[in-house]
């Protein structure tokens, strides 16, 4: 008897095509041999025959097996040809089934982009993006440590404040439900004709330089394609081709002595509330901002030294200013110690606003135009010419020269940053110096 006949048979056979149609649910996998080893062919439980590619990963060691198609779908003849492509990309150091996963998430990743893309992204949205991230103070989350922090806006607070009614006063008011991507420079030119055309042109300049930077801050994102153009840039070279006028004239309204005399007489019975005449009188004193007498606090006052700390300038410089006898003797009357601000408002506790002061006077000058009922005497100072309430700062600075005081003096008493070199190498306060000199200069009022 030949034995060789009743032993099963050991030899593998290479995969053909009828072999895999005759394969059913439940059968045991088949395997290909010689160059093609790895390839195998599985049927599912609804009878679908899959071509697979089963091998060692050569990243990790472990079993992998990467779908390469299904029966008849993929010829047997073209499951070897990916096959063979498949083991040349894992001699090189290529896990396949590991590639086409990264490259599948790049596409998820792509698509996403591309749908960020088509989503409609307004003049509002963009605005408000430019505020809260780059104006404002926001909160962010350390992604190391899991803690929120406190991010500061580059504006101060009334900068913050400001930069948004500018934007939404103007900008959003016309644009805000347009798409950003859409807006031309035409509608931009318009929007800003239409400010000065109502005589807001400093207002109009605003509102086109926070635009354009808001747009710049977008485009940085990556919000807009490579080849967009940003139409506030270009709408601020047409309007500077056209010269239409988006600045104010440089201010030079400097009070003679002749008008602080009738100004000081008039104060006290004119349309300001009591606190703003209070203002206005420690400006001249001083020769600060009235925003800064506005915020001013009790604690930062030592009346005993004769200084004041001011801790929040416009160019964000610390300084103490000294304060004159009279300036001193003015404060102990005002002063209130259960009064956090020198100025609050009696409704909130807060410190009044500084634009008060311009709202009054514009009441003063147009007393038909308000409901307010102001006496004759309350009206706007008729007999000299027209000033604001930063005037005085001006003249100030302009009185400390006719006094014959030096000019770096006068310039330490408005708190004005030294330039260039002498702002590098000259770091003298000249506190001593400030309160001589500011004391003459409350000499002279009171003379008047």
């Amino acid at each position: 008897m030949d034995r060789a006949k009743d032993q099963p048979s050991t030899i593998k056979k290479a995969l053909s095509a009828k072999a895999i149609e005759k394969m059913k649910v439940g059968d045991a996998d088949k395997s290909d041999i010689g160059e093609y080893i790895g390839l195998r062919v599985h049927c599912g439980k609804t009878g679908v025959k899959t071509f697979f590619y089963r091998y060692r990963s050569p990243i990790d060691n472990s079993i992998k097996q990467f779908k390469i198609g299904t029966f008849p779908d993929v010829s047997l003849t073209e499951a070897r040809t990916e096959l063979i492509r498949l083991k040349a990309e894992r001699n090189k150091g290529i896990c396949p089934k590991l590639k086409k996963e990264q490259e599948k998430n790049q596409q998820q990743l792509d698509q996403e982009v591309i749908t960020e893309a088509i989503k409609p992204f307004t003049v509002l949205e963009m605005v408000e993006m430019y505020l809260t991230e780059v104006i404002e103070d926001h909160w962010v989350i350390d992604q190391r440590t899991g803690v929120k922090k406190k991010i500061l806006g580059v504006r101060k607070p009334k900068g913050q404040s400001e930069t948004r009614r500018t934007l939404y006063g103007d900008a959003v008011r016309v644009l805000g439900s347009r798409i950003a991507l859409e807006v031309t420079r035409k509608d931009v030119v318009a929007l800003v004709k239409e400010i000065i055309d109502r005589g807001a042109n400093v207002q109009a300049g605003r509102v086109l330089s926070e635009l354009t930077l808001a747009y710049e801050y977008a485009i940085g994102l990556e919000k807009f394609p490579s080849d967009f153009a940003n139409p506030a840039l270009l709408a601020k070279m047409s309007i500077k081709q056209s010269r239409l006028k988006v600045t104010s004239k440089k201010a030079t309204r400097v009070l003679t002595d002749n008008e602080l005399k009738k100004m000081l007489a008039w104060l006290p019975t004119s349309g300001f509330t009591t606190h703003q005449k209070n203002i206005l009188r420690l400006t001249l004193w001083m020769g600060c901002r009235t925003g800064e007498l506005c915020d001013a606090k009790w604690e930062d006052f030592d009346l005993e030294q004769r200084t004041w700390h001011l801790k929040a300038s416009k160019n964000n410089t610390e300084r103490y200013i000294q304060l004159s006898t009279q300036c001193v003797t003015y404060l102990k009357r005002l002063y209130k110690p259960d009064q956090e601000y020198v100025f609050a408002s009696n409704r909130t506790g807060l410190p009044i606003k500084q634009k008060s002061l311009s709202e009054i006077k514009w009441q003063m000058k147009n007393p038909n135009k308000v409901q307010a009922n102001f006496r004759l005497e309350q009206l706007w100072l008729q007999d000299i010419d027209d000033w604001n309430p930063h005037d005085l700062r001006r003249t100030v600075r302009t009185g400390l020269s006719r006094l014959g005081c030096p000019s770096e003096v006068a310039e330490a008493v408005l708190g004005h940053s030294k330039k260039g070199i002498e702002g590098t190498y000259n770091l003298h306060n000249y506190e001593v110096e400030c309160a001589q000199w500011l004391q003459k200069w409350a000499d002279h009022l009171e003379s008047l």
